[in-house]
């Protein structure tokens, strides 16, 4: 049987708006998260961080602070006063302490 050429277009037509239409969604753009440093604790972590997100690390305190995963996923030194920037790279839960006061405790998860 042979399709004529306007019946072609019609078909390559539909064929790649039912395609667009089982592509995956677009991705959440990514987000930037402030976590402040202050009075010898860890401020509130976010709750869905993924990878691809920014956790900037705010210190407001008047020491020296580190984020320091403990299976080694991350090593951030933030001096007084500054913001560092932490780009999110892994998937996982990555347990963390400031190496220079052990009692900063948090747990940082993030998703695909």
């Amino acid at each position: 049987m042979r399709v004529p050429r306007r019946g072609l277009a019609l078909l390559a037509g539909a064929a790649l708006a039912a395609a667009s239409a089982c592509s995956p969604a677009t991705p959440p753009a990514a987000k930037t998260y402030h976590v402040i440093l202050k009075d010898l604790m860890f401020g509130p972590l976010p709750a869905q961080a993924r990878v691809g997100d920014t956790i900037e690390w705010d210190n407001d305190d008047l020491f020296l602070h580190s984020a320091t995963s403990a299976a080694g996923g991350f090593d951030v030194d933030v001096k007084a006063g500054a913001h560092v920037p932490m780009p999110l790279t892994r998937a996982g839960t990555f347990d963390f302490i400031c190496k220079y006061h052990p009692g900063m405790k948090g747990r940082l998860v993030v998703s695909p």
